[in-house]
């Protein structure tokens, strides 16, 4: 990068702390006054910052302009396609793309599993808010209050033994959701079914949507897909990265937005009681990076059909 377009870049950073004057700027570029008025009119020309009436400068409208041209441009199903992609081709088991829109969780995308019995889910439609994984970690990063008042207009069907009861066990639930950065629907919405995911970070660092891995228990058991939390957050982290447009090694935490709660942190390598039901089975340590075969306790069988229930099998 060229000297002058570095330091005409780096002044941005500076006003966005606030407005500054002449000698401020020249201060920190550590350049002649005169050096930094001929890239603060320049940028001002671009309409990137611009000269309040007391000389101090600040960011301009145009700069906000083409972030917020840059952030509706994104397709997040786009770009994180290739890596639900990926984690199916690893693990074998189903991937979702989920996202929160007008009161609702609705899937964005869905990559089958490789295995015979497979779920009945689809693209566009809503999901089961109190039972399903990518919902827990959508409405968990909701405002407290908005969180509250979803919470408590909702209805709470009792789809299995595990699913959420009421408000306070669902409010309690998306807490522990916030706080470990992962959540799980083990049978709370069908028996047979569970369930793994994680938050995908936007630019401004809030959950913008969510993935999830499934799989029935006839495939995989749930402390063997719970073993696969890693990779799984993993995954999220890398669609967060592209989707903000940074690089791995470049040091950024979508933690880091969170000065509250350390939503999307690492997984507890052992699985704790869902306060909506009878406790599960705590998972092993994770081991590493690791493509779980079908549970040989529970192979898959060829010719199992799993019939689908009156709604859609949930994630």
């Amino acid at each position: 990068m060229s000297q002058t377009v570095d330091r005409a870049l780096s002044i941005l950073p500076l006003l966005a702390e606030g407005p500054a004057g002449l000698e401020q700027v020249a201060l920190r570029l550590d350049v002649h006054k005169s050096t930094a008025l001929r890239l603060l009119r320049t940028l001002h020309e671009h309409g990137l910052v611009y000269r309040q009436q007391d000389q101090r400068y600040r960011l301009g409208a145009r700069l906000f302009a083409l972030a917020q041209q840059a952030v509706e441009a994104l397709d997040i199903r786009e770009i994180a396609h290739p890596h639900l992609a990926a984690l199916n081709e690893r693990t074998g088991h189903t991937v979702h793309l989920a996202v929160y829109e007008q009161g609702e969780v609705v899937y964005i995308d869905k990559v089958e599993s490789r295995y015979p019995v497979r779920m009945y889910s689809r693209i566009g439609r809503p999901v089961a808010l109190t039972v399903a994984a990518v919902a827990k970690l959508l409405l968990a990063d909701l405002p407290e209050g908005e969180r509250r008042t979803v919470a408590e207009g909702l209805d709470y069907p009792r789809y299995t033994a595990r699913s959420t009861p009421d408000a306070a066990a669902f409010l309690a639930e998306l807490a522990r959701v916030r706080e470990q950065g992962w959540a799980s629907d083990l049978g709370g919405h069908e028996e047979s079914i569970n369930c793994v995911g994680a938050p995908i970070h936007g630019p401004d660092g809030r959950v913008c949507a969510a993935m999830s891995l499934s799989a029935p228990n006839v495939v995989v058991g749930a402390a063997e897909l719970l073993r696969l939390r890693p990779v799984i957050l993993r995954t999220a982290q890398a669609i967060g990265r592209e989707l903000c447009g940074r690089s791995e090694d470049d040091g950024y935490d979508a933690d880091e937005r969170y000065s509250d709660v350390p939503y999307g942190g690492p997984a507890d390598p052992a699985d704790t009681a869902h306060p909506a039901g009878p406790a599960h089975p705590a998972a092993p340590a994770p081991t590493g990076d690791l493509t779980h075969p079908a549970d040989p306790a529970h192979p898959a069988d060829p010719a199992h059909h799993h019939e689908p229930s009156d709604e859609d099998s949930t994630a």
